[in-house]
């Protein structure tokens, strides 16, 4: 295991085998998401998305808080000009997007805001029994700016999202189940070791079918079923130029476990 770097950092980034892990690190402030960290989270995601060792990557946060938000106190004296002129958000937020990798969300504590939104941003949430999410953006006479209004209705369809945006409700881990925000609910002690286990899971996986396989249900997700299935027929056609492809049938016929060389 490659340790973590200084604590003072915004991010701290591990290695677990296969798995890069990166944990959110601004606890005084329950993590709030400041551009100091959304640009380390954002290097962090593409360092690993670049190194051909990892083959997933697990973000999380500390057992108060996976991230409480958006940082209100940097944000509080900000004009329009300002979040146009430094295209807030749009900048450094949607890194994530482009990451091709699996990226998993370990959720123990507060998922607010912008927290919830970059959990909504993962492509499996793993949420601890502590875990509780919530978009009170309208307190504020604000919106879910990061996604929120758009990825939580597909996730849940648009009466639950209306409710949580439009009277800042919020769920605990199991209403979160209950509604297909998140994927499993875990124990707080277990978070972390049943989310690497998943994670490593995953890694070990053929990369690249792991990579079509996250962009096929992308394109469900985003857009027509006619389109996504002509995506899909096309990975799954590409499948069969994959080494790995071939070695995982074989070893399938011959009864033994497949050596993937990831490509």
């Amino acid at each position: 295991m490659k340790q973590a770097t200084t604590a003072e950092a915004p991010v701290l980034v591990e290695t677990h085998g296969r798995v890069g892990l990166i944990t959110l690190n601004r606890p005084r402030q329950m993590n709030a998401l400041d551009d100091a960290l959304m640009d380390a989270l954002g290097d962090a995601l593409r360092a690993f998305d670049a190194d051909e060792s990892i083959g997933a990557i697990l973000i999380t946060g500390n057992e108060k808080a996976f991230a409480a938000g958006a940082d209100i106190a940097a944000m509080a004296d900000w004009g329009y000009m300002d979040v146009v002129k430094s295209e807030f958000i749009t900048r450094n937020w949607e890194t994530i997007r482009s990451v091709r990798k699996p990226v998993i969300a370990a959720v123990a504590g507060f998922a607010m805001g912008g927290g919830c939104e970059l959990a909504l941003s993962c492509d499996i949430v793993v949420a601890a029994e502590s875990a509780k999410f919530a978009l009170p953006e309208i307190k504020l006479a604000m919106l879910p700016g990061a996604g929120g209004t758009q990825r939580l209705p597909r996730a849940i369809g648009k009466a639950k999202a209306m409710d949580m945006c439009l009277s800042a409700r919020m769920l605990d881990a199991l209403e979160a189940d209950r509604y297909g925000l998140v994927a499993r609910v875990v124990p707080d002690a277990e978070l972390m070791s049943r989310s690497l286990a998943l994670a490593a899971k995953i890694a070990a996986f053929s990369l690249p079918a792991l990579i079509a396989i996250k962009e096929s249900v992308n394109r469900a997700f985003e857009g027509s079923l006619s389109e996504g299935i002509g995506f899909e027929r096309r990975q799954l056609h590409a499948r069969f130029a994959s080494d790995d492809a071939h070695e995982g049938m074989k070893a399938f016929l011959e009864k033994r476990a497949p050596v993937f060389a990831h490509c």
